[in-house]
């Protein structure tokens, strides 16, 4: 240690100065290192690890594309449904159309039977028929209706999926976002208290 300014071997003065001198120093290095310990501090509750960061980053990537692949079976599973109800539509025009000439065809055999009792199996016959081929086409349009029951079923829980992927993709961004922020500010706060040398 240098010797301090104005201080000379057995004066009392010099003594106190030289004590005074070094309890300066002492005192400017513990306030130097509580500023550090604050730092460090600081940087202990912000500090965001890379790997962490990483992490995040990869689960909200892999949220983006889970929800994306939700996305697109639903625009699919919408489709069918489309497909379908185009389907009914047509099998339910082609129905009434069939009832509307059963109904004909009926109200015709009734009065031929009325008149020609000679072809009366005959008709009856031509009449299951047509009757049998009615419950049929009302098969085939209740198997459609079921059909689109369970589309209706499958795009209600896709789109129940869809929302529970974009609720988590919105979590995954905020908590990524939220690190980024506390990190920036950690660096900030470290740029604001630069260690002071002596």
């Amino acid at each position: 240690m240098a010797t301090p300014v104005g201080w000379s071997p057995g004066s009392p003065g010099s003594v106190c100065l030289a004590f005074d001198q070094l309890r300066d120093v002492i005192e400017s290095q513990e306030e130097l290192i509580h500023q550090l310990r604050n730092v460090m501090i600081l940087q202990d509750e912000n500090f965001v690890s890379k790997e962490e960061f990483q992490e995040v980053e990869k689960k909200l990537v892999e949220e983006k594309a889970a929800h994306a692949k939700t996305k697109l079976l639903l625009a699919k599973e919408e489709e069918k449904l489309q497909f379908a109800l185009g389907e009914v539509e047509v099998l339910s025009k082609q129905l009434e159309k069939e009832k509307l000439a059963f109904e004909r065809a009926l109200s015709s055999v009734k009065n031929r039977v009325l008149q020609e009792s000679s072809k009366k199996d005959q008709l009856i016959t031509k009449c299951n028929e047509i009757e049998s081929h009615i419950i049929k086409q009302e098969d085939i349009l209740n198997g459609k209706e079921n059909e689109i029951k369970e589309l209706q079923q499958v795009i209600s829980q896709q789109k129940q999926i869809f929302r529970i992927q974009k609720q988590q993709e919105n979590y995954m961004a905020q908590v990524l976002d939220q690190k980024h922020k506390k990190a920036l500010g950690s660096r900030r706060a470290r740029s604001h208290h630069p260690s002071r040398e002596k």
